[in-house]
């Protein structure tokens, strides 16, 4: 019995440690980021976060990152705006809809996309994805609704456009699979008693299924928005690389950029001091949206589990 009791206190200890070692990884990244860009913060304060110029010359440094922060939104909200649909769409008919022949090949083809590396999106987006956006989605919509200022300029497929596309892409394994299983959760038992008072099975998926594992759901969704934010290799090949307040994202037609290919871009070339901290600033900027996003991510999940939970009551 002392045996047990001591290997059970082993076992609870080496599970604490390995709990509290992502609590102290978040801690050193952020030591290493604050400690990083305080060069960068000393010399232009606050408007290194609401400034446009961005001029690594010597004797003239100018570095401000509202252009890439407004960047890394934009193309993040392309993503949702394009992949939440379709992950949800794929998620309710592999668990509602397809058949059990189709429905396992159809799953493991979509969490095969989470398996291709980012540089492949990318190349696929130069070569492919480019030209049929170019030619079927932004010209038309140039022509047709050029005279509102985020389907003006003049489309040439490398933009914010066809980044946030593939970043939509990107994140429909992610939400889809998710969503899959938190649907799958949801107890058969509301179901029948949806279509014992006549619903139809639209109305039982859109006012039962997805309003259960609604929490969840929202949950995949910020799993999905984190990857959006985060990505590098493919949006830095797509979205046309730009600095200064040419990166401003007042067109969706216009090449940019956001905070982690303004990273990739100019981390390993930048020699002088306050260049290198302007793109550790650059990346602590980007935790800190990250950690954001999920507290109140964190925040929303609980209120929305404690009206269901007084719903239920």
């Amino acid at each position: 019995m002392a045996r047990k009791i001591k290997g059970d206190n082993i076992f609870k200890i080496i599970t604490g440690v390995i709990a509290a070692s992502a609590i102290v990884i978040l801690l050193l990244t952020t030591y290493v980021l604050v400690n990083g860009s305080t060069l960068v913060f000393s010399q232009f304060g606050l408007g290194f976060l609401t400034s446009t110029s961005w001029n690594p010359v010597e004797g003239r440094l100018a570095f401000g990152l509202l252009p890439y922060i407004l960047g890394t939104l934009v193309t993040s909200g392309i993503a949702l705006l394009i992949g939440v649909p379709l992950s949800l769409g794929i998620a309710i008919f592999l668990v509602e809809m397809a058949p059990k022949k189709v429905r396992v090949p159809i799953s493991y083809l979509v969490e095969l996309l989470a398996a291709v590396p980012s540089v492949i999106y990318g190349l696929w987006g130069i070569f492919v994805l480019r030209f049929w956006v170019l030619n079927n989605l932004e010209k038309p919509l140039n022509h047709y609704l050029g005279w509102i200022s985020v389907f003006s300029g003049t489309p040439f497929g490398l933009d914010i456009f066809t980044a946030g596309i593939i970043l939509s892409i990107m994140i429909i394994p992610t939400i889809a699979s998710v969503s899959k299983e938190v649907i799958s959760a949801v107890p058969d038992s509301i179901r029948e008693g949806a279509y014992s008072i006549g619903a139809t099975k639209w109305e039982v998926i859109r006012n039962w299924v997805l309003s259960y594992g609604r929490s969840g759901i929202f949950g995949a969704i910020i799993l999905g928005l984190g990857r959006a934010i985060g990505e590098t290799m493919a949006v830095t090949m797509i979205i046309g690389n730009v600095t200064g307040p040419n990166a401003i994202p007042t067109s969706l037609f216009k090449a940019g950029q956001t905070l982690p290919s303004l990273i990739a871009n100019g981390f390993i070339e930048s020699p002088d001091p306050v260049q290198k901290s302007a793109y550790v600033g650059a990346g602590l900027v980007l935790l800190a949206i990250s950690i954001v996003i999920n507290i109140a991510a964190y925040v929303m999940v609980t209120r929305l589990l404690k009206v269901k939970g007084g719903a239920v009551e």
